[in-house]
């Protein structure tokens, strides 16, 4: 028996590709948002950490 027939078998189991879609895209989401947001001056600062030892 193949894998995917367990899976077909198995009740419930298509919100768990819904859950982890939507996990990823709000994870993304935000991720980006932080990242445009952030202040240009303290990522410059946090870059040259390893280099200003």
């Amino acid at each position: 028996m193949k894998f995917i027939d367990y899976i077909e078998k198995t009740a419930g189991v298509d919100i768990f590709g819904l859950v982890s879609l939507t996990l990823f895209v709000v994870f993304f989401t935000v991720m980006l948002t932080w990242v445009i947001r952030a202040d240009k001056k303290k990522i410059g600062e946090i870059s040259r950490i390893p280099l200003d030892n």
